[in-house]
């Protein structure tokens, strides 16, 4: 009698198909906008899913399709194939343009994450006005991050994760180059001032954070 009680209670906690695992987190996809992470997945799943296993066979399943699933950050989403974006480009066209000041200023920071305003005035050369961090910060292409351990604890900023989704990038080690940018209407032919070296052609060299975790705080 026991042992059908266990049965019964092990059954009522019995995982779904795989197959059925991916048509869920596919649905969760598909209706949502913003990336979703594997540990919000498993919370909307039934209980004793895997969501990592099932998204493995998902994407790919997507390979080479219209549409790919996509990793952003920590999560997932469904976003048009690279190689077709060229089919939206009547949609995506932004009306709005981000003045040199907020390119130059976004550059830095994409670049040089975490830094800080004096940080970005030393490298640009000249004062960041408010307004260009507020419209960039507005955007949801920059966001605080942790204050540095040293006078005055100045605030540090940091790109997004809208950032890099608008991008197409898992995470920042992934920015593109110059000549990115620019195909990309975010640059001029002329470099910002002070990241020459840093914007490189070709591979960018990442930077160390070695022996840096005391300059920050939580």
């Amino acid at each position: 009698m026991a042992d059908e009680i266990e049965e019964k209670e092990e059954s009522l906690f019995e995982a779904p198909p795989m197959a059925e695992q991916e048509r869920m987190i596919e649905a969760v996809l598909f209706a949502t906008s913003e990336p979703v992470t594997i540990k919000e997945l498993e919370a909307r799943m039934p209980h004793g899913c895997d969501a990592a296993e099932a998204m493995v066979y998902l994407r790919k399943r997507y390979e080479g399709r219209g549409v790919d699933i996509s990793k952003v950050g920590d999560g997932y989403a469904m976003r048009t194939a690279a190689d077709l974006g060229f089919l939206m480009q009547k949609e995506t066209v932004e009306v709005r343009k981000l003045s040199r000041a907020a390119i130059e200023t976004l550059a830095i920071i994409a670049y040089h994450q975490p830094v800080t305003r004096a940080e970005i005035e030393e490298i640009r050369g000249v004062s960041v006005s408010r307004g260009t961090v507020d419209q960039l910060l507005e955007m949801e292409w920059i966001r605080f991050g942790r204050r540095k351990m040293t006078p005055g604890r100045p605030v540090t900023f940091v790109v997004t994760q809208t950032f890099l989704d608008h991008f197409g990038l898992e995470n920042a080690r992934d920015l593109p180059g110059l000549k990115e940018l620019r195909s990309a209407g975010l640059l001029e032919n002329r470099p910002p001032p002070g990241l020459g070296p840093q914007l490189g052609d070709g591979d960018i060299e990442e930077e160390t954070t070695e022996g840096q975790s005391e300059l920050f705080e939580d």
